[in-house]
C-alpha cells in the first residue's frame, strides 16, 4: 500500500504552537526521522507529508506543520500554509505541551480559535498532550485534562513521543476518531456486477507521460477488477472494434470525456455511457453539486468570467483541455467569456467576480480538499461544475451519463 497515491490516503494533520513537539509525534508514530526536531522554535516551516500504513486504516498520510503562533512576515506565510492544510484535513490532532500547560496562566487563544476553524469544517479532532516525560504526576496531568475538556469537547490523550508513552493508545485514539466516509468505498464498483464487460475508451492525453495511461484510469480499471467485472481498454481509432467485439452490447461504456461527442453517437443508446471525469466527480466530490452547476451553462452571456481549475500543475500543450479546448467550446455556445485559469494549490480568494468554476476530475486531490472548494463557492454563491459534467452538457448529453449514477 505503500504505492497508494496521496489524494487516496486518510490526510492526518498535526496542529500546534510552535516546539510543543509535533515533528517529534510524527517521527514516533512512524517510526521514521521524517521531521526535522530541534529545540529552536519554528523549525518546520513548509508542511511535511509522510505516507504509512496505520491498520486497520490501511494507508495514510500524516501532515506536520509550522507553528500557530509563528511570527514576523515570514510566520504569517507560514501559518497560511497551515490553513491551507485544514482544507485537506480529514482527522486533526490539535497538541498541546505539558510543560506549558502547567502554567495556569498560559494562553490557549491561539488553539481555541483553531480548534473552532477545525469544528466549523466538521473535521474530528483529537486534543494531544505532549512532554509528559516533563511531569510524571498523575494527578497534575489528569486536573489539566479535566480544565482542557471544560473548554474542547474533544477527547484528549497524554504522550510522551520522546520516550514513545502512549503512542500505540494516540494510534488507536486515531482509529477510533478517523471518519468512516473519507472516501468513496469504490469509484464504479457499485453501479456494475461480477462478469460485467467494461468497454473502456482511453485516448491517450497529451498530458500523460509515454508510456502510462493517467491517474482517473488507472483507478478505473483497478476497480473494475477488484468488483470482478472485465474490462476492455481501447483508444478512439479502435472503438469500432471494441463494439464489434462486444457486439455492440457492452454493459458499461467509460470515456473520456473530450471524446463525448463521438463516443455518443457510435454507442447504441441503450447502452449506460458515462465517463472518467464524471467517475471521479462523484467520487472525489458532490455529483448533484456539479451537475447544477452545469446548468448555468444556459444563463452565460459574453463578458462574464469563467474560473477554470486543475488540481495538478503542467506545462501548457497545444490542445490542452484546461486553456484551450474547454474554453472554446464555451466560446462557441456562449460568445466572447473571460477565462481564468488556475493550477494546483492556487485558488482564487475572490470568487464573487466569476459566474461559474469548472474543476477538473481532482485525481491528485483527497475528498477533503475537493470538498472544501466545493464549500468555498457556496459560500460565494458561485456554481461549480467538473470538466466531464460540463463537456456533456455542452453535447445536450448530461442526462445520458449521469444516468448509470443516480
Amino acid at each position: 500500500m505503500i504505492d497508494t497515491p496521496r489524494a487516496n490516503r486518510l490526510h492526518i494533520a498535526i496542529f500546534g504552537k510552535r516546539n510543543v513537539g509535533k515533528s517529534s509525534i510524527v517521527n514516533s508514530i512512524t517510526n521514521q526521522g521524517t521531521s526535522l526536531v530541534s529545540d529552536v522554535k519554528g523549525t518546520t516551516t513548509d508542511p511535511v507529508y509522510k505516507a504509512m500504513e496505520l491498520l486497520p486504516i490501511g494507508p495514510v498520510v500524516f501532515i506536520d506543520t509550522a507553528g500557530i503562533d509563528d511570527i514576523g512576515s515570514i510566520g504569517s506565510l507560514r501559518i497560511e500554509k497551515t490553513k491551507e492544510v485544514v482544507n485537506k484535513t480529514d482527522l486533526a490532532l490539535l497538541v498541546f505541551s505539558i510543560d506549558e500547560l502547567k502554567n495556569k496562566t498560559f494562553d490557549i487563544a491561539l488553539e481555541i480559535e483553531w480548534y473552532e476553524l477545525l469544528k466549523s469544517k466538521s473535521i474530528p479532532v483529537i486534543g494531544v498532550i505532549n512532554k509528559s516525560d516533563i511531569i510524571k504526576d498523575d494527578i497534575t496531568v489528569k486536573n489539566i485534562i479535566q480544565n482542557l475538556q471544560q473548554v474542547f469537547n474533544i477527547n484528549f490523550v497524554n504522550i510522551s513521543a520522546k520516550e514513545k508513552y502512549n503512542i500505540d493508545l494516540l494510534k488507536t485514539y486515531i482509529l477510533n476518531n478517523a471518519p468512516k466516509d473519507y472516501e468513496r468505498d469504490t469509484i464504479v464498483g457499485d453501479i456494475i456486477n461480477p462478469g460485467n464487460k467494461v468497454l473502456l475508451v482511453a485516448p491517450q492525453d497529451i498530458q500523460a507521460p509515454k508510456g502510462r495511461l493517467i491517474l482517473p484510469q488507472v483507478q478505473v480499471i483497478r476497480d473494475l477488477l477488484d468488483y470482478k467485472a472485465i474490462p476492455i481498454t481501447v483508444t478512439l481509432d479502435n472503438l469500432d472494434n471494441g463494439l464489434e467485439l462486444l457486439n455492440h452490447s457492452p454493459d458499461l461504456v467509460i470515456t473520456d470525456s473530450q471524446v463525448f461527442n463521438i463516443v455518443n453517437t457510435k454507442v447504441n443508446k441503450d447502452v449506460p455511457l458515462t465517463s472518467f471525469s464524471i467517475l471521479m466527480a462523484r467520487y472525489k466530490g458532490e455529483l448533484n453539486e456539479f451537475v447544477k452547476g452545469a446548468k448555468v451553462i444556459n444563463t452565460l452571456k459574453p463578458g462574464d468570467k469563467i474560473l477554470i481549475a486543475e488540481a495538478c500543475t503542467h506545462h501548457q500543450l497545444k490542445g490542452d483541455i484546461a486553456r484551450e479546448k474547454l474554453p472554446n467550446w464555451l466560446k462557441d455556445r456562449v460568445g466572447d467569456i473571460v477565462v481564468d485559469n488556475y493550477s494546483g494549490k492556487d485558488f482564487p480568494k475572490n470568487l464573487k467576480e466569476y459566474k461559474l468554476v469548472i474543476h477538473c476530475g481532482a485525481c491528485m486531490f483527497n475528498k477533503a480538499e475537493v470538498i472544501s472548494r466545493i464549500s468555498y463557492c457556496k459560500e460565494n454563491d458561485v456554481p461549480i461544475s467538473n470538466f466531464g459534467i460540463v463537456i456533456a452538457e455542452l453535447n445536450g448529453i448530461l442526462d445520458r451519463v449521469i444516468a448509470p449514477l443516480v
